[in-house]
């Protein structure tokens, strides 16, 4: 008997022309000690934290967590992405997100292009925001050391020590954020958690027992 209850649904954000398709996991209680927010990158959609297994991961670590398939891709293709007026725009789309499924505040668990949504979010929400799991993402260039350094959530840095793309770069930008630990996962590349899920679960729990 599963303790884990899945679930499917969609979303309609007033950013967005269409809805967002989602996937959810929380305990089969209901009874959630903290939401999650699943983000993801351009090759890829809720389908993967699915299929390796981090919904289910995080249901089981007593989570709701909701994975959305960002606007133009995965099953929210026909969602256009919300127009960019000035950078911090994509905030307010988050913001709306977290607003209507109820996830405030979120654990927000950001890779590779998500960065463009997470990032905003963060420097504009961050009371919206429990903790922020960046993975390597993107535009983390578009901001100031002090920017970062004005953010107090807690910060779990993920990386994969063979990501020539973001690896190193995100990382040095993200090490300006006040209160953040690194987990660098070796032998892994730009996508580290679809490379060793099992490291990838143990350090994201091991990461949100701490809040």
């Amino acid at each position: 008997m599963s303790s884990v209850r899945m679930s499917e649904g969609s979303v309609q954000v007033q950013s967005c022309t269409a809805p967002l398709f989602f996937r959810q996991s929380e305990p089969s209680s209901g009874d959630a000690r903290m939401s999650v927010l699943l983000l993801h990158g351009i090759r890829f959609s809720s389908e993967n934290w699915l299929k390796i297994g981090t919904l289910d991961a995080l249901a089981k670590a007593g989570c709701r967590a909701v994975a959305i398939d960002l606007p133009g891709l995965g099953r929210s293709k026909s969602a256009e992405a919300p127009a960019a007026v000035g950078e911090l725009a994509p905030a307010g789309f988050l913001k709306e997100v977290c607003e209507w499924l109820s996830l405030s505040p979120a654990v927000v668990i950001s890779p590779s292009l998500s960065g463009m949504y997470s990032l905003p979010f963060l420097m504009l929400h961050q009371d919206l925001i429990r903790a922020y799991v960046p993975v390597a993402p993107i535009c983390t260039d578009k901001f100031t050391a002090e920017q970062y350094q004005s953010v107090k959530v807690p910060a779990l840095v993920v990386y994969g020590d063979q990501d020539s793309q973001l690896g190193e770069l995100s990382l040095s930008n993200l090490s300006n954020l006040a209160n953040h630990s690194v987990v660098a996962m070796k032998g892994a590349g730009h996508p580290c958690y679809l490379d060793d899920p099992d490291t990838w679960h143990k350090a994201l729990t091991d990461f949100l027992n701490t809040l």
